[in-house]
């Protein structure tokens, strides 16, 4: 079930049997010249979405603009500051709380939202306890390419030119999730060269396509749809694992 298609009555007969939910979060980025502007947010959300389907826990709608300030050199990317990120997902954790739900999973697209979803989790927890009392809710993160399963599934498919940013894996699992947007870009190097990231301006520099060490080249939604089985598999595992309070 998904929050966003069911009517309240549905919601509260859920939550008479569960009280956990899961958020898709991402960001709204440049992905390469092949690469989805919403790919870290479309990977969770796919994702989470076939796990709840398949798991029968309810996702939340997907949290969809990250940090990512360093992308802001390309054309499409969009952002929050740390601090205005905390504030909503502080907001989103309040209003699930109001409606009982105790166990809040997010999955997470980005690596740039790391730290800050962290943070969040840390300003929601603080904030009970200088009130002296216990936080009705437990929150964790997890990345969708770290769940049980998924790294053997990408070397799999995926043998090499994997690299770090609009990897070859993501692009396919857009791909798998909407193969009317695959785009045949030709790339030249092959492999996008490595470094450090630091502001905009400075990532344009040292990257002009938008890739990090990777070949997106070779995506396809067949690829896509391999990882995709392996990390819904893994999810529906680690969610049962939270909900249950292992």
């Amino acid at each position: 079930m998904n929050l966003h298609t069911a009517s309240w009555p549905e919601v509260e007969a859920y939550l008479e049997t569960s009280t956990g939910i899961v958020i898709p979060i991402g960001s709204h980025e440049q992905h390469g010249p092949n690469g989805l502007v919403g790919t870290d947010a479309i990977c969770p959300e796919v994702i989470a979405r076939e796990a709840g389907d398949e798991g029968g826990f309810l996702v939340g709608p997907t949290f969809s603009i990250g940090v990512a300030q360093h992308h802001l050199g390309f054309p499409g990317s969009m952002t929050l500051s740390p601090s205005t990120m905390i504030a909503v997902i502080q907001d989103w954790l309040a209003s699930l709380a109001r409606h009982g739900f105790t166990r809040i999973y997010f999955l997470n697209g980005h690596g740039g939202n790391i730290a800050t979803i962290d943070a969040a989790f840390a300003e929601a927890y603080a904030a009970y306890s200088f009130a002296g009392e216990s936080a009705p809710f437990v929150c964790k993160q997890a990345n969708w390419w770290q769940l049980p399963g998924v790294a053997k599934a990408v070397e799999e498919v995926i043998p090499s030119g994997e690299g770090y940013h609009a990897t070859a894996s993501e692009v396919s699992v857009t791909y798998y999730a909407y193969p009317e947007h695959q785009k045949d870009v030709k790339m030249s190097p092959k492999h996008a060269p490595l470094g450090p990231v630091r502001d905009a301006a400075d990532y344009r520099r040292r990257f002009p396509d938008g890739r990090i060490g990777s070949d997106p080249s070779q995506a396809t939604p067949e690829k896509g749809a391999h990882i995709v089985k392996a990390a819904k598999a893994g999810l529906i595992s680690e969610v049962g694992k939270f909900f249950r309070g292992d």
